[in-house]
């Protein structure tokens, strides 16, 4: 389909344009930033109802990103959506830039809610899906959650909430890359078949190839012909995913390197924005 082949054009753009980002820091948190890359495209891609002129226009789609240390792929996205110029990204995370290191509504042109504290944005998120259904309004909320982040208590009261609210405008995303800030998650706290656990406390939920376009479209498509209830889609990806230098370090949540460490897989992602475009 047209439309997907745009979408996997997008999604290599915001992929190389995380990595100059992360690069001129030379640090960073690659492996998180990296593994939402093709939900990003999809979601900015046009299934999100938004104005890139208007940043605070009322009947927009809203995105919490609750994983806030992904921030440097959002930052990309937003900037070649025209929320800023794309020189900004090279500010990223240093003194007085509008692009700190976890998401900040407060700074950034096109971000919804303020994230970074793990959990907390399930309750935001629902916040404003919760608002919008006393308000009447069509406009749906995302959340993306971590899978390391579901230890968090305050997502399985979150978890509970939707569904008894009925709340069928809010889709969620797990970004389930199998590590978090201290190693492997299921060393850390295994969570059990995360499939089987959300649909137990009342959600619609689908697992699928998080890096898979198509998959990502459809799901997303399905989850807007359900009724009274939230979605949870289980993306099952790969951190770092596209940045060999992330994708082979573990664990990936935070590292730093050198220019020359880098460079390779920002090459590799450039070849891989020309093959998309030719495709």
């Amino acid at each position: 389909m047209e439309k997907n082949k745009q979408l996997r054009v997008f999604a290599e753009e915001i992929r190389v344009e995380t990595l100059h980002e992360l690069a001129h820091l030379g640090f960073g948190h690659v492996g998180g930033a990296m593994s939402i890359v093709e939900l990003l495209a999809v979601l900015y891609g046009g299934e999100m109802k938004i104005n890139p002129a208007d940043p605070q226009w009322e009947d927009r789609d809203r995105l919490v990103v609750s994983k806030g240390h992904a921030g440097p792929a959002v930052y990309a996205t937003l900037a070649l959506k025209g929320y800023f110029p794309k020189e900004m990204l090279l500010t990223l995370n240093q003194g007085g830039t509008n692009l700190p290191s976890h998401c900040d509504r407060t700074k950034t042109p096109g971000i919804d809610m303020t994230t970074g504290s793990l959990g907390q944005g399930m309750s935001t998120a629902i916040g404003v899906a919760l608002g919008n259904k006393l308000k009447k309004s069509d406009a749906y909320t995302y959340l993306i959650l971590g899978d390391g982040e579901c230890n968090e208590g305050q997502v399985w009261e979150g978890a509970m909430f939707a569904p008894h609210f009925k709340l069928d405008h809010l889709i969620a995303f797990v970004d389930y890359n199998k590590q978090q800030l201290d190693g492997a998650c299921d060393d850390v706290m295994y969570m059990g078949d995360m499939v089987d656990k959300w649909t137990a406390f009342g959600w619609n939920t689908v697992k699928i190839n998080g890096h898979d376009i198509d998959a990502i479209v459809k799901a997303i498509a399905d989850a807007k012909a359900q009724s009274g209830k939230p979605t949870m889609i289980i993306l099952d990806t790969v951190k770092g995913n596209g940045c060999e230098l992330a994708e082979n370090t573990f664990p990936c949540h935070h590292i730093n390197f050198k220019p020359e460490q880098i460079a390779p897989s920002i090459e590799k992602a450039e070849a891989a924005l020309e093959a998309a475009r030719k495709a």
